[in-house]
């Protein structure tokens, strides 16, 4: 069994989703509040069973459902210990929207219906919910444009694997998003940069809304694009490995704006989740080495440093042979993910 999430944007009951956040952020800042009362004054940290019993019993005055101020509680202790913080941030009028549910507060009525509270919402049911699946939890979310969204998390069966018992080594890029061991080449849309000059625009003339209309267009035309591509790759190999590039390390250089418009990190986790889905194998490979050793011999002689970048192909100086230097790359990954994916370029 497997856990998926399905999206589902709200049609009604908009205003009362957003009573209800702002009652959300109350509770959420009462914790926060508490604990950092606690923590400046013993060091101590409350945990969720602390915060339930001192939400205990104000649902009918704050006119919030229990077990979304349950919700609320073990979420702020779990987002406290993860992070490693002795309190959080408060969560004012700039912050999202946000309402939690639990698995039993949530039933769905059939096709685009779900009942919680007492009151139905109507989704765009862009997605049907298989008949065997379970609900295990649920939450309302707000996005930048103001928009409410249903998250229904299901447990389904696991999916079919249609794949062969093919392998692959992916090497990412910018102009290039991926060039695969086999020779194919998926290029980049570079969505970011055709919209940057409306965008540039936009900004210009403080209008806000149209800025943040923009932004979220491309980042649903990137998403769309990365799970098309990681879809196709997923069903033709069985065993997916990727190079392990720092898209964090290189945001910090002149190259941060194509690197985030690239998505590295959603291409490498997309392929993660669909592969554990199928019961196939996905890895991060490490990539140290790959641009200068020769796939066919192993001699260290191509480019490398900053310096050698803009070399696309090079010639191996003890095999003579010819390197278009990303397919090189890729195959180097597939090669040491078969062998030792945690091992360097020196395990061949």
């Amino acid at each position: 069994m497997i856990i998926r999430t399905f999206k589902y944007r709200v049609k009604s009951n908009n205003g009362w989703l957003n009573h209800q956040s702002r009652k959300v952020n109350f509770v959420w800042n009462y914790c926060n509040a508490t604990q950092k009362k606690v923590f400046q004054e013993s060091r101590k940290h409350l945990s969720f069973f602390d915060l339930h019993a001192l939400t205990s019993g104000v649902s009918k005055e704050l006119d919030l459902y229990s077990q979304t101020i349950q919700q609320v509680c073990k979420q702020y202790s779990e987002s406290r210990i993860f992070q490693k913080k002795g309190y959080l941030r408060f969560r004012g009028k700039r912050s999202l929207g946000w309402v939690p549910l639990n698995q039993q507060s949530l039933i769905h009525k059939g096709n685009d219906t779900f009942r919680f509270s007492g009151k139905c919402f109507r989704v765009f049911y862009s997605r049907p919910i298989p008949q065997d699946a379970k609900i295990k939890g649920s939450s309302f979310s707000q996005d930048s444009e103001k928009n409410w969204y249903l998250n229904v998390c299901l447990e389904l069966a696991d999916e079919f694997s249609c794949a062969n018992e093919e392998s692959v080594g992916i090497d990412l890029g910018l102009k290039t998003l991926a060039t695969l061991s086999n020779g194919e080449k998926i290029e980049a849309k570079q969505i970011y940069r055709k919209s940057e000059q409306s965008l540039g625009k936009a900004q210009r003339a403080h209008k806000k809304r149209l800025v943040t209309a923009i932004h979220r267009k491309i980042a649903n035309q990137r998403k769309d694009f990365l799970h098309k591509e990681t879809t196709k790759i997923v069903n033709r190999f069985k065993k997916v490995f990727v190079g392990d590039v720092s898209s964090q390390w290189l945001t910090k250089t002149n190259a941060a704006k194509s690197v985030l418009d690239a998505g590295w990190g959603y291409f490498r986790n997309m392929l993660h989740y669909k592969a554990i889905a199928r019961k196939q194998v996905s890895l991060d490979v490490s990539e140290r080495f790959t641009t200068q050793a020769c796939s066919q011999c192993g001699s260290l002689g191509g480019p490398k440093g900053t310096a050698g970048l803009g070399i696309r192909e090079w010639v191996c100086k003890d095999c003579l042979c010819h390197h278009d230097r990303d397919i090189n790359s890729a195959k180097l990954i597939l090669r040491l993910g078969l062998q030792t994916p945690a091992g360097g370029i020196l395990a061949l």
